[in-house]
């Protein structure tokens, strides 16, 4: 019950002031009755004081009279009756969110977690509330709790890390069957985070990086196999053109030797293929003759000096 309002000071000092007004001018004319006036106008501020209650927009009131459930007062102004009335609780109706965990709980493969969730919900019927359970709050508290630590325990450590949105929905569905009775609707459950053991980590983030290098050579050996496909089918138009094959090689030579420090050993057979051997001979041979009218050229001014 709350025990001070800005409303029942208000009232109290209103009815005060018109009271002993009253009072007073009753006073002048019988001292007596203006001051027995003036007790009673005392006594009926203080007791409409402490009647008045105010329930936000949000709050239900539990009114017990004489012990027994009396009725729900709220939003608004009431008023209740002293000593034989009382409010015995404000219900809060609306959505609250409350936070719980299960620390250290198995799962299904034997997989110690902790695991944090998080509760929303709302009272939907405030006397059930009341009456029903001494403290709702925590037996909610309690009730997802449990649920989970049920939950966890059926759940397979893979299913609870991918699947949380299945998790999320079992959890809500338990828990609101439990909480039913006691005029409680549960709105949604999120699972926060799910902590599996370290060393359970390293060993998750070995599988999964050695499940990547393992999808890395599938994939370089799939574009092998497509490479060699395409050189077979290369092939084939190669064998019926020699001519093509041999612009082919020679232009890989050409590639090869147009890089610098570069050194292209080739098979003789290949040199006799592409006949680079007669090429080459012929360009030796331009060479030397090159080479020779060179030095004729040269000689030739020393003989006419020597005649001379």
């Amino acid at each position: 019950m709350r025990n001070s309002s800005p409303l029942r000071v208000l009232v109290f000092f209103v009815l005060l002031v018109v009271g002993e007004l009253g009072a007073w001018l009753v006073w002048q004319l019988n001292e007596t009755a203006g001051a027995c006036i003036g007790l009673f106008a005392f006594l009926l501020a203080l007791v409409v004081a402490v009647s008045t209650n105010v329930a936000s927009q949000w709050e239900r009131c539990l009114l017990l009279r004489l012990g027994k459930f009396h009725g729900m007062r709220g939003p608004g102004l009431f008023f209740i009756i002293p000593i034989f009335d009382s409010v015995a609780y404000w219900i809060d109706i609306r959505v609250i969110a409350t936070a719980f965990n299960a620390e250290k709980t198995l799962t299904k493969d034997t997989v110690p977690v902790d695991v944090d969730a998080v509760l929303f919900w709302k009272v939907i019927d405030p006397k059930k509330a009341a009456l029903e359970v001494a403290d709702y709050k925590g037996a909610i508290t309690w009730a997802a709790q449990t649920a989970l630590r049920d939950v966890i325990g059926k759940t397979v450590l893979a299913d609870m890390l991918v699947g949380r949105e299945t998790i999320d929905v079992e959890l809500q569905a338990i828990i609101d069957e439990r909480t039913e009775p006691w005029g409680v609707n549960v709105c949604s459950v999120e699972i926060r985070d799910v902590i599996i053991p370290t060393a359970l980590q390293d060993a998750m983030s070995m599988q999964a990086q050695a499940e990547r290098e393992r999808q890395a050579r599938v994939i370089l050996a799939e574009s092998e196999q497509q490479i060699a496909d395409k050189f077979v089918e290369a092939s084939k138009s190669y064998v019926k053109n020699p001519t093509a094959l041999h612009l082919r090689a020679m232009n890989m030579l050409y590639e090869g030797l147009k890089e610098k420090a570069t050194l292209v050993i080739v098979p003789s057979t290949a040199v006799e293929t592409m006949q680079l051997g007669g090429m080459a001979g012929m360009a030796a041979l331009s060479k030397g003759l090159a080479d020779e009218l060179e030095n004729k050229e040269a000689a030739e001014p020393n003989g006419e000096e020597n005649t001379t």
